[in-house]
């Protein structure tokens, strides 16, 4: 099969031991971004199996319309990205494997490292470091034991959070859906009166929401604005939790205190152009957060057996099954 990888922007997936499965088929690997529906058409216009890594690459009407030769689209996880109703119209399989399966250690982890490097200053006194300065001015870290850390949302990646919380003698503080509150209460997490209480108790808050239209800008300014000056603002989930613009006018205004963040509302990010990069109190990676080796197995693995599956005609995990009736 003609196969295309889109943004794997590290030039990654070569080097995984999964990538072998595709020995034999035409692959091309591309590891830029592209917006431009008339770039990715003439990209993909030969293309018969498309792999897309999450969400980087909208696939639209315009876009399918002038793929003629395109008949699967191999994803991993949800796929809001992808128009499922025109790729049946254009009569292209969508398949992806959205049932629960193993956490993203790696966006958990990363979650940890950005509260450990934000508290202690890691970054800044690294480069005061190289600039010559030993132990900067005016520039003094905080531990983590004994301080209240903030989860909203328990999920699989929030309650790997809330344990880490609890590893390093904090005081974990939940907020989260009836269900995960429950739940969190039943593992012996205290659970917040309600969402001010818990934006304005919170000394690290740590998001870990899924993106839906009812989380869609649910962190408002007034939210932000009752955090304490000392506090943390922790996002490795998704920008869009938080209404455009907000973090940046709380952290100019100073509640919260400081944020250290792995998303932005477009992306890449490239020449270092976002206001957020401009601010001293805030620290910031190029979202990594399920960027790891063996998650890179675990997805890619799975994409490409997909591929596999439809090449034989024992497609696995369709998102849009009308498409078996073409």
């Amino acid at each position: 099969m003609n196969i295309a990888i889109l943004d794997d922007y590290q030039d990654a997936v070569r080097t995984l031991d999964c990538f072998r499965k595709l020995a034999g088929q035409q692959v091309k690997v591309w590891n830029d971004h592209c917006k431009q529906v008339d770039v990715l058409a003439d990209r993909l216009r030969d293309v018969e199996a498309l792999v897309l890594i999450r969400e980087r690459t909208p696939i639209t009407e315009a876009l399918l319309s002038r793929l003629p030769k395109l008949k699967l689209i191999s994803q991993f996880g949800h796929a809001p990205h992808i128009d499922l109703e025109a790729c049946t119209r254009h009569g292209v399989m969508v398949c992806s494997r959205t049932a629960p399966g193993r956490p993203s250690y790696g966006t958990a982890e990363l979650t940890w490292g950005l509260i450990i490097a934000a508290s202690r200053r890691i970054p800044q006194e690294m480069q005061s470091l190289k600039n010559g300065e030993w132990q900067s001015k005016n520039s003094i870290g905080r531990v983590l034991r004994g301080r209240t850390l903030g989860v909203f949302g328990y999920g699989r990646i929030g309650t790997l959070v809330a344990g880490y919380g609890r590893a390093f003698g904090m005081n974990v503080l939940v907020w989260a859906s009836p269900a995960s509150k429950s739940r969190a209460s039943a593992e012996g997490y205290d659970v917040a009166e309600n969402v001010e209480s818990f934006f304005s108790s919170s000394d690290i808050l740590s998001l870990h929401l899924a993106l839906r239209d009812s989380t869609r800008g649910i962190v408002t300014p007034a939210l932000l604005a009752s955090m304490k000056s000392t506090s943390l603002l922790v996002n490795t989930s998704r920008a869009e939790l938080l209404e455009a613009g907000a973090l940046e006018a709380a952290l100019k205004a100073g509640h919260p205190g400081s944020a250290a963040i792995d998303v932005f509302e477009q992306e890449p990010i490239v020449d270092g152009w976002h206001p957020l990069l401009k601010l001293d109190n805030l620290i910031a990676t190029p979202h990594i957060g399920f960027v790891e080796r063996e998650g890179f197995e675990i997805m890619f693995g799975t994409m490409i057996d997909q591929v596999l599956s439809f090449e034989v005609g024992a497609p696995v995990n369709v998102l849009n099954p009308d498409i078996l009736q073409h």
